[in-house]
Parts: structure tokens; C-alpha cells; sequence
């Protein structure tokens, strides 16, 4: 068995206790402390920290040398090739308020390139993964290959970002000449909007303000899809945290025109 392979097993025993340890938590009306410095909202609540430290727990044990990034508890150097970056709960915001849209996610990064995404969705049961340019999901009828869908078309669209007072000056600008030339537009979705992009049943995704830990397990399963992940310029470089994800390439380069327009 291969690293990556041997890796991939162990990212799904990861995503095991994770969701074990979310759900805990879930059942019931989540209280949440405001992180956020300047008068905004940005919560995190218990199960975003003890879902972290189980996650953590089993790396350390397992892969001591493996580096971890977390949102909640920061940076552990790697003493070899290998690092994982998790956040714990992916919309704590539809967490608190009892909606099941909310993720886990759990990314393996080669000497700092993700190389292997797993985006869990506890509440609905379903798990999407992708690495080594290919993708599948597992739900309650078993596992399936993902693809994106052939939408190569702005008007034909299926789009999807979180929210979109997120966006602010131009950037509201460009994201609205998108919205308008769309065929349909879905909010809220946090990290689950780019699991159903790669399962087909939406087309586009274009966000912005993006930590690591929120986009590092997102680019393989799009990608394992066959769907396409750039920036708001049609690079590849993700580290200022804009994002297009889509279903073709046709599509990405028509949602990087609109937004440069």
C-alpha cells in the first residue's frame, strides 16, 4: 500500500472520532463564544475545540513527525514531508443554530501541497473524499464515485457561496455581475457547497477571506472530481484565500472574466 494510501485510511479513521466527537455536541442548542476582535460575530463553541484535540490526539499518536495546523489550536511543526490541516467544525454558524450543512474537514499536505481533502457532513452521514485525482463519497446507500457536472455555461449555473455580505467594495461588485448571469444562486452552505460541486449537483462556487483551513481539503475533492479550483485571476496561487470553484474549465475561465470585468 502506498503513502497516500495508507494516509487516506487513516484521514477516514480520523473522520470517524471527529464526527463521533461532534455529535456529542449536537443534539441540543450549542452555546458559542465570539472569537472575533471588531464588533463581528466569528463563534466557536466546545465541540469545535474537543473535536480538534481528538482529531490531534490520533496524529500524534500515530504520525508524531506529521505537522498540524488547526483553527483552533494552531501550528505543530512537521519533522518530515507530511502535515494535516483541520478545521474541526466547518460553519460553526449552522452548527449553533441546529442545521446540518456543517462540515469537518481534514486535509493531508505534501510538503505544503494538499494532496488529500476529506470533507465530513456528520448530521447527513455523508463523507467526500479525493486524492491521487480521483474522488468518491460513502452515505447511508454506500460509496460512489463523484463527478463534477459538464455545466460549461454562467447561464446555466447551479451557484453557490456563503454569504454575500461577506463581500465588501469591489469585491461585492464582481460577485453580484456573477450572481446576475447565473441560473440560480444557494446560500449558506459553508464547505458543503464545494462537496456537492464535486458530486454534480452544483456548478459553481466563488468565495473570498478563505483561511488555509478552510480551502486546504477542498481543492482535492473538487479536483479528484474533475472540477477546477483557481483564484479570482485564474491562478493557482490560493494563499490570498479567492476562490472559483467549478465544474469545467469553461466555466472558470467565464466566472475569472465577470469578476475581472
Amino acid at each position: 500500500m502506498s503513502d497516500l494510501a495508507l494516509l487516506a485510511a487513516f484521514a477516514d479513521e480520523l473522520a470517524e472520532a471527529a464526527r463521533a466527537t461532534a455529535l456529542r455536541f449536537s443534539g441540543s442548542a450549542a452555546s458559542a463564544e465570539n472569537k472575533a476582535k471588531d464588533g463581528s460575530f466569528d463563534p466557536v463553541t466546545d465541540a469545535d475545540r474537543e473535536t480538534e484535540r481528538a482529531i490531534r490526539t490520533l496524529i500524534e499518536a500515530r504520525f508524531p513527525g506529521h505537522g498540524i495546523d488547526g483553527e483552533e489550536f494552531g501550528h505543530k511543526p512537521a519533522t518530515d514531508r507530511y502535515s494535516w490541516s483541520l478545521d474541526p467544525i466547518d460553519g460553526t454558524r449552522a452548527f449553533v443554530c441546529g442545521l446540518p450543512s456543517w462540515t469537518i474537514l481534514i486535509a493531508l499536505l505534501d510538503q505544503g501541497r494538499p494532496v488529500l481533502g476529506l470533507i465530513d457532513v456528520p448530521r447527513l452521514g455523508e463523507r467526500y473524499v479525493g486524492h491521487d485525482q480521483i474522488a468518491e463519497w460513502t452515505s447511508a446507500s454506500g460509496r460512489s464515485a463523484l463527478r463534477t457536472s459538464d455545466c460549461r455555461s454562467l447561464a446555466e449555473a447551479r451557484f453557490s457561496t456563503t454569504d454575500a455580505h461577506l463581500f465588501s467594495g469591489r469585491e461585492r461588485e464582481a460577485f453580484e455581475r456573477i450572481r446576475a448571469e447565473v441560473r440560480l444562486t444557494r446560500y449558506g452552505l459553508d464547505a458543503y457547497a464545494y462537496a456537492r460541486l464535486a458530486a454534480g449537483t452544483l456548478d459553481l462556487v466563488v468565495e473570498s477571506g478563505l483561511a488555509p483551513h478552510d480551502l486546504n481539503a477542498l481543492v482535492p475533492v473538487v479536483t479528484g472530481a474533475g472540477g477546477v479550483v483557481v483564484n479570482w485571476e485564474g491562478g493557482g496561487d490560493l494563499s490570498r484565500g479567492s476562490l472559483i470553484a467549478a465544474a469545467t474549465m469553461e466555466l472558470a475561465e467565464q466566472a475569472v472574466a465577470r469578476l475581472a470585468t
